[in-house]
């Protein structure tokens, strides 16, 4: 006796069953061009004075269980932090004598590191968002 073993769609995710009229959906592109954020003053205004806010929310409405306020604290120190470091590292190196070379190569290695784990970090973030609200890759250069 032979079996016939049907072939049930699963959700990629929690593998479980799906019905069979069941359509994934479809990619959708994106509603807005790469300066679109200008359209929404209070998102535009916050990006670019604050953009760990706008980070953490962005986080908070990918997961439930997560506060705005853990991401954005993160992103401050990380990257705003850090881009603040290295200016300050470059003026000290310009401006006074006596700093070791090592010390400030350092430093920079440490930025570096830090600020390639928060681009892969945000990284995943991006392409959460766009799995959670089915966004196609966005096209950066015209074919």
């Amino acid at each position: 006796m032979f079996k016939t073993w049907l072939a049930v769609q699963k959700c990629p995710e929690c593998r479980q069953p799906l019905p069979e009229s069941y359509a994934p959906p479809a990619d959708e592109p994106w509603m807005t061009g790469i300066f679109g954020c200008v359209e929404d003053r209070d998102s535009c205004l916050t990006g670019l004075f604050c953009p760990c806010v706008l980070f953490g929310r962005n986080v908070e409405s990918l997961r439930d269980d997560t506060p705005w306020t853990r991401p954005c604290i993160c992103h401050a120190i990380f990257v705003e932090g850090g881009i603040s470091l290295a200016i300050g590292t470059v003026i000290a190196t310009s401006f006074i004598s006596g700093i070791d070379p090592g010390t400030t190569c350092l430093i920079c290695e440490g930025l570096f590191f830090t600020w390639w784990m928060c681009g892969i970090y945000t990284g995943q973030v991006r392409q959460s968002l766009q799995k959670k609200y089915h966004l196609k890759d966005p096209v950066l250069l015209p074919k």
